[in-house]
């Protein structure tokens, strides 16, 4: 199983490189994901992706399909893709701690 370690912070991930657990996600836990996904800093719309990510999860238990997250941001795909520059799946998601989507973020 692969692990993530950077400083404190020591996390079990899939073979894809995502959160086994979940409960273990936080804000600097997001940072040192980021980090490790290239992203120098957070910003605040990088927030609000991580955050509406994580809602979504929490209340329908999957990830929004792209066309959503991209209207409910109001970001266009490219931008998204500027935040994170492996996408909203393999990047926020990612740094969001959730797991790796079915479907197509």
């Amino acid at each position: 199983m692969p692990a993530f370690n950077k400083g404190k912070i020591h996390l079990d991930l899939d073979d894809q490189g995502f959160m086994l657990d979940g409960d273990m996600w936080n804000d600097k836990v997001a940072a040192a994901l980021a980090e490790d996904e290239g992203i120098e800093e957070l910003t605040e719309d990088h927030w609000k992706i991580i955050d509406y990510l994580r809602d979504f999860q929490e209340e329908k238990g999957t990830a929004p399909m792209i066309r959503v997250l991209c209207k409910e941001m109001g970001f266009t795909l490219k931008y998204i893709y500027e935040l994170f520059e492996n996408g909203p799946a393999k990047g926020a998601c990612r740094v969001a701690g959730l797991p790796r989507p079915d479907s197509c973020v």
